[in-house]
């Protein structure tokens, strides 16, 4: 999509009713024409927030208060530097943990995103934890999940229980008060500055409640993470084509659960059988 049909799309979503909208990736600041994408969002009665691995932030501090982006979400699996750049195939630990105290020191509400996979990262949920408590870090752990490629397998996910149960030998907290379509539960460590909180999409979904809708770099609307299916909005607008309706069916399509693709046990899910692209190419 260009950044004119992005705006365009974008028009017709907020028309619909959406309230936010957050730009993803693989990763959104590399494209050569963000600045003008975000320029066109941010004329719209809306929220914006971005997903990012954090590394060209320091980049666009001045464009983000310049738009009114306060909400950065910044994807972080590990805080050791040498288990970092195996993850990533980067060696950028360094700038990314500047960028993120650059824009704790800017007062953006910083969020870090931990996808939490059992015998990789799960030793690190208590040093995630403890890093919330003298800085206003809001952590996300995220419950692994099976897409295209990326070596999913049930032993591998380690659940919101197995979470709590970690985090409550070190550290009392409280519930906090969700939203009613929020996909994180979130929690209060006792004397912390931050947060904490769980995406517990393989253990306890949240579908009944989720109101996200997607759309790819390619203009193809998802309405679930895991949906088989994806209506061509892209396509639709390049015909001259109003896409209200293509939009309006998409979201009714919406299965009851987790893109109808698996329920139940995530420990029955056969990958074999999931057809969806990899998280890279959703967005995300």
């Amino acid at each position: 999509m260009s950044a004119d049909e992005i705006e365009t799309i974008a028009e017709t979503f907020v028309k619909l009713g959406v309230k936010k909208i957050r730009l993803t990736g693989g990763e959104p600041l590399l494209r050569k024409d963000f600045e003008s994408i975000l320029l066109k969002l941010a004329k719209f009665p809306v929220s914006l927030a971005i997903t990012t691995n954090g590394d060209k932030v320091n980049k666009f501090i001045e464009l983000f208060k310049t738009t009114g982006l306060n909400s950065l979400n910044i994807s972080l699996d590990t805080l050791n530097r040498e288990k970092f750049k195996s993850i990533t195939k980067r060696d950028k630990f360094d700038q990314v943990m500047n960028n993120i105290n650059l824009l704790l020191e800017n007062d953006f509400h910083v969020k870090i995103n931990m996808v939490v996979m059992k015998g990789i990262n799960d030793g690190e949920i208590l040093k995630f934890v403890e890093w919330t408590k003298h800085k206003p870090i809001h952590v996300r752990f995220i419950e692994f999940m099976p897409f295209d490629k990326n070596q999913w397998n049930k032993e591998s996910v380690f659940t919101f229980e197995e979470m709590l149960d970690v985090i409550s030998k070190e550290y009392s907290f409280i519930k906090m008060k969700d939203k009613f379509n929020d996909t994180a539960k979130k929690f209060k460590p006792l004397g912390h500055e931050g947060t904490f909180a769980v995406i517990s999409t393989m253990s306890q979904p949240f579908c009944n409640t989720c109101n996200r809708m997607r759309l790819t770099a390619d203009g193809k609307m998802k309405n679930c993470l895991f949906s088989k299916g994806e209506a061509d909005i892209l396509g639709a607008l390049r015909n001259g084509e109003d896409i209200t309706p293509l939009i309006k069916m998409n979201i009714l399509s919406k299965a009851k659960k987790l893109g109808g693709q698996f329920e139940g046990d995530f420990k029955k899910i056969d990958t074999q059988n999931i057809d969806n692209r990899s998280m890279i190419k959703i967005g995300g």
